[in-house]
């Protein structure tokens, strides 16, 4: 959790122009902590807090589904806690519908859900670009490219028709 929010802040300042007083002072100071110790959740919270307070922010989190359970909930707790500082920001979760209800008791009231879904036809634009991509054309005829193009898209459809679990939601907050 730690990490994934770190990794956050530092996106968020390597865009910025100048790194905020605040956030540099911070990381001098875990500097001369003894082996350089990383910052704690809370830490990273509150500079996050303070780096988004100005800044019309979008933060994008795919696979939320997949986080587990006790992580995810730290997650959903950092992420409101930056919300409620953060008026211009803006958070989109992707994720399964079965943590619908955990996403919306998080954020109350705050939650709009919209269904994503793949489609044949983007399965096979997927297919072309890497197949375009592929580094040793030569290993492949044209027969085998159709085929591949025919073949695979049926059976992505297939699945994803046949199980609803597959499907995702898009949760945008706020």
């Amino acid at each position: 959790m730690t990490r994934m929010l770190g990794s956050l802040l530092k996106q968020i300042v390597g865009g910025l122009e100048k790194i905020p007083e605040e956030i540099s002072h911070a990381f001098q100071q875990q500097k001369k902590a003894v082996g350089g110790r990383r910052l704690l959740l809370p830490d990273i919270v509150k500079m996050l807090q303070t780096v988004t307070l100005s800044l019309r922010t979008f933060v994008c989190i795919d696979a939320m589904d997949e986080c587990a359970v006790v992580h995810r909930v730290k997650l959903l707790d950092s992420l409101k806690q930056i919300l409620e500082k953060s008026s211009g920001t803006r958070i989109f979760i992707i994720g399964r519908p079965h943590i619908r209800a955990e996403v919306e008791n998080h954020f109350s009231g705050q939650v709009v859900s919209v269904s994503v879904d793949s489609r044949k036809d983007d399965i096979i634009g997927y297919l072309r670009v890497r197949l375009d991509e592929d580094e040793s054309p030569e290993a492949m005829d044209e027969s085998l490219a159709a085929e591949i193009l025919e073949k695979i898209p049926e059976k992505m459809s297939e699945m994803y028709v046949g199980a609803m679990a597959q499907r995702a939601l898009l949760y945008t907050i706020r």
